[in-house]
């Protein structure tokens, strides 16, 4: 393989390893916003969101589902940024 492959291999692999920290965090105002906090956490530090979309996704084990949790995907606009923070019951799983 020559450098030129390599080098484009490996940023190919880059881009393909999935989220980095950076998708991990976000900031409300001076506030540290990161995947795992609650709900409660996220308000406190951010205040109501611009939006709110809930749904209901099925639990599953196995092929038969079980029951059901609450999805929500918060949005919050401002003049510089928009953020979608995204939890599964009351903790966040993702931030867009």
């Amino acid at each position: 393989m020559t450098r030129i492959q390599a080098v484009v291999a490996a940023a190919l692999l880059t881009g393909l390893a999935g989220p980095t920290d950076a998708d991990e965090t976000a900031r409300c105002g001076s506030k540290i916003i990161e995947v795992g906090m609650s709900q409660s956490d996220v308000l406190e530090h951010c205040g109501e969101p611009t939006a709110r979309e809930v749904e209901q996704q099925a639990v599953h084990q196995g092929n038969r589902v079980v029951g059901t949790t609450p999805f929500e995907r918060w949005t919050y606009s401002d003049y510089s940024a928009t953020r979608v923070f995204v939890f599964d019951g009351d903790r966040l799983i993702r931030i867009e």
